[in-house]
């Protein structure tokens, strides 16, 4: 019988592979990768990872819950992730276009959108800039990233660290990606080490979720795929963040409901809270005791949400 990668401390715990990955085709050439899980013929949920994240940074208790509520999970990866590819943006709003040809892939007239912390200001522009406004009929945030600039601004901490250094990731694009892929490509080989080596420095509440095999697991696997990319979308994201979003808060036309820590470190709850206020149409769901990383804990209640309201 061989050995039971779970019991052997140097591996990784195996994780499930999508039901189904590859990439969308957009006008000029370009691709966005994308991973898909859940019920094949379901409604359909966008799901916009965090930073870093790609394609297949969705837990496994999502994955089953979308199983069962008849839901189509579809994940898709930021340009300069995984296999999409690089592309720069002028605005958070530029997004919206893109994704547009995925949604008419998928053949979704009606879809819930659900953003995790650097996701979050992607799926809030589905919900606020055409050709997907008027097709969005719920946004889900766990954990979101919040304007730093602007009327909306709310950011502060590390988030506001991206309107500081501003003109130096939109210099250094390039080269800061290559800096970073250098440093973190060297590290996959002994990505269960470098994964308990941050749960040692973060709050008790992500710690839990760091030590727990499905996730430790579905981290490493997306890490993995994601740094194929090059790294380039996680100082893509970060420029953005730091600059005009190309849209106000107050025109996401959806219901939004935001899930947020009471002890995150990354986005405070001050912050989320100032964010929510902006919205039309919101509700912030408290996570108590939860940091940043709560969001993944939150998914098979943000998918009953989502059932409900599609």
């Amino acid at each position: 019988m061989p050995p039971n990668p779970m019991r052997h401390p140097f591996l990784v715990p195996p994780t499930e592979k999508p039901r189904a990955e590859g990439r969308f085709h957009l006008p000029r050439g370009r691709h966005l990768g994308f991973a898909e899980f859940g019920d094949p013929t379901g409604d359909v949920v966008l799901w916009f990872h965090g930073t870093p994240g790609g394609r297949r940074q969705f837990p496994l208790v999502g994955r089953r819950t979308a199983e069962k509520l008849g839901l189509r999970v579809v994940v898709v990866e930021r340009p300069g992730v995984g296999v999409s590819d690089a592309h720069r943006y002028h605005a958070v709003g530029d997004w919206v276009d893109d994704v547009a040809h995925a949604v008419d892939a998928v053949g979704a007239n009606r879809l819930a959108v659900v953003g995790l912390s650097g996701g979050g200001p992607y799926a809030l522009a589905c919900g606020a800039l055409p050709p997907l406004a008027d097709r969005v009929a719920t946004i889900a945030v766990l954990g979101g990233v919040t304007p730093s600039v602007g009327p909306d601004a709310t950011a502060s901490g590390v988030v506001d660290l991206a309107r500081r250094f501003g003109p130096v990731l939109a210099t250094l694009r390039q080269p800061l990606a290559g800096v970073l892929s250098g440093a973190v490509t060297p590290l996959l080989p002994f990505a269960h080490f470098a994964c308990r080596a941050y749960a040692g420095i973060s709050p008790a509440s992500d710690r839990r979720v760091l030590h727990d095999p499905e996730m430790e697991g579905m981290f490493v696997d997306d890490l993995v795929l994601a740094a194929k990319g090059g790294l380039r979308g996680i100082v893509d994201d970060a420029r953005l963040f730091g600059r005009d979003w190309g849209f106000r808060l107050g025109d996401v036309a959806a219901p939004v409901r935001w899930w947020h820590g009471d002890a995150d470190h990354i986005v405070s709850l001050s912050n989320a809270h100032a964010a929510v206020a902006h919205l039309r149409d919101a509700e912030l769901v408290l996570r108590p005791q939860e940091s940043h990383l709560g969001g993944f804990a939150a998914t098979h209640e943000v998918l009953e949400y989502v059932r409900e309201t599609l």
